[in-house]
């Protein structure tokens, strides 16, 4: 069957259903259902205002949206006083394998997201060719986007999952850490994997780049033009977000323009307190574009902290290679006065916060563990060096230069201003994970959507509820081209979320960030409650969600 009349008799399905529910409302007549959520306020991501509404749920649809005195169901919740909306989209996470590791995916259920989105530098697949690198516990055991939404499905999970493919991923794949234009053959079977890709639901082509943006562009547009051939979206990590940002915006845009795809930034920022209110800049460049109607969108995560390794403020030189040519390097005494001198390296540690923004979040050996939520300048005085550089080259040799942070490096008057354009949408850059995961890990990890609803939404009114509710829903299901997901819709898919907008928070900080959210008493994810009462019930309904040109192979 092809994927457009797939896509045809389901739209009929959906029609049909809701011309059921609406004709038995219209009659008075009694409807059974699965779930029927009573007497909530309905936000339902439109951005209109609340509306008093029933919500019902048959399998794992929505059955039914309006006043519904008569409906009966297995399970009724009352959600007076409280808000039932979408179940909330995130963007941008780094959850691949995490939710092997753990399908529970406390950290985000908690906070009402039923949807997470992978891939940024490197995807789950494609692998073909690669070793099996362990990562957070869990062994890659197979090669392409279908083998890995397999194992994820077989193992179960409380949440759904859609997936980028990664344009640093899949030139590892066929060119390893050379550091060269591709061959025009290279170029080829880049693409192929591209395409081979999409065919198998990736939603589209994702790019993590250095500061000023990638070294070959050419090869990202083509490949963007394989996604684009697939109904994808080109999205990008663009570089450094700092002294160069305007450069990187343009490639961002230049990829739209070529490709004939939208593009879509992941965290809208400006980094480096030397570039703090310049942001509006950044906002009229891509508002320029959107008027020539070039669609480029961008998300954001609600803190003035971001979180990534180390190692990303090391000159490029260093890490030509890959990891292991990059832990020789530092541990090479010689190339230490190199390092610290290098304009590279003077400018990314600026840009990450400095000596006094730059924390540890993770370390691996013992002996260094006990650094572990501290800035770089208070460990320079406990280590007794004059220079917090050194420092920082010292303990990423010792570390082979796998250190995890958080860099204070935005500013809260820039973070208002991204919030409020209509096209920036909310996402965590973090990972589905629970209380005992390692390290000192970031708080949006637990806390992205219940900071923006309880403190920029309630406390300091930034945006208005029904607002923050559509960035965390139809928005990011409109940037993906998701059909049925994002709304309070009849046929759509029943992933719903029910919080109390006068409690809903964060009950975390950077200081002590492993702490679930409050406010949410429950989610229902494809209309199975995962959080009940506050409660997670261990149930894992999740379902892989595919992008448009997914095609389905028969068994």
């Amino acid at each position: 069957m092809s994927l457009r009349r797939a896509l045809w008799l389901t739209l009929l399905a959906m029609a049909a259903l809701g011309a059921t529910v609406a004709a038995r409302a219209q009659s008075g007549q009694s409807a059974t259902y699965d779930v029927l959520i009573r007497g909530g306020q309905v936000v339902d991501g439109t951005g209109n205002p609340w509306f008093a509404a029933d919500v019902a749920i048959t399998a794992d649809r929505i059955a039914a949206v309006g006043r519904l005195p008569n409906a009966r169901a297995t399970r009724v919740i009352d959600a007076k006083g409280l808000v039932v909306a979408p179940g909330f989209i995130d963007l941008h996470t780094h959850s691949d394998m995490p939710l092997l590791a753990d399908g529970d995916a406390q950290s985000k259920v908690r906070q009402g997201v039923t949807l997470d989105v992978l891939g940024e530098g490197p995807s789950v697949a494609p692998r073909d060719g690669l070793p099996p690198t362990e990562d957070s516990g869990i062994t890659p055991d197979w090669t392409t986007f279908t083998g890995y939404f397999e194992r994820l499905l077989r193992q179960k999970i409380s949440m759904n999952v859609a997936s980028y493919v990664s344009y640093t991923q899949v030139r590892l794949v066929v060119m390893g850490y050379e550091s060269r234009a591709a061959s025009p053959a290279e170029l080829e079977r880049m693409k192929a994997l591209t395409a081979r890709s999409m065919e198998e639901g990736a939603l589209g082509l994702v790019g993590r780049f250095e500061s000023g943006g990638p070294e070959y562009p050419e090869e990202v547009i083509a490949m963007a033009q394989v996604a684009a051939s697939y109904g994808g979206v080109y999205t990008s990590h663009i570089g450094s977000e700092g002294f160069e940002q305007e450069k990187e915006i343009a490639f961002a845009i230049r990829v739209a323009e070529e490709a004939h795809i939208p593009a879509h930034l992941f965290h809208l920022k400006i980094r480096a307190r030397e570039n703090w209110g310049t942001m509006s800049l950044f906002i009229a460049q891509i508002e320029a574009a959107r008027t020539r109607g070039l669609d480029i969108t961008a998300n954001q995560y609600p803190y003035t902290a971001m979180f990534h390794g180390w190692n990303a403020f090391f000159p490029l030189w260093t890490r030509e290679g890959g990891p292991e040519k990059f832990a020789e390097r530092l541990r090479d005494r010689s190339l230490r006065e190199k390092i610290k001198k290098d304009p590279e390296f003077i400018a990314w540690a600026k840009e990450h916060g400095g000596w006094d923004g730059i924390v540890m979040a993770r370390a691996f050996t013992p002996e260094n563990k006990k650094y572990e939520g501290m800035r770089l300048a208070e460990i320079a005085k406990l280590r007794g060096d004059a220079d917090p550089a050194d420092t920082c080259i010292s303990l990423m040799a010792e570390e082979g230069g796998r250190i995890s942070g958080i860099f204070h490096t935005m500013s809260e008057e820039d973070v208002r201003l991204v919030m409020r354009q209509p096209w920036v949408a909310h996402a965590s850059d973090g990972s589905a994970i629970n209380l005992e995961a390692p390290g000192v890990p970031h708080p949006r990890n637990y806390s992205t959507n219940t900071r923006v609803l309880g403190y920029y939404v309630r406390e300091e009114k930034v945006l208005p509820l029904e607002e923050a509710v559509r960035k965390m829903s139809s928005l990011p299901a409109q940037i993906l081209g998701l059909p049925d997901r994002g709304l309070l819709r009849e046929g759509f898919a029943a992933d719903v979320v029910v919080f109390a907008p006068a409690k809903v928070r964060p009950t975390n900080s950077f200081d002590r960030p492993k702490s679930y959210s409050e406010g949410i008493p429950f989610v229902l994810v494809n209309g199975v409650l995962v959080i009940d009462g506050g409660r997670h019930t261990q149930a894992r309904p999740g379902k892989v969600v595919y992008g448009r040109g997914y095609q389905h192979s028969s068994p």
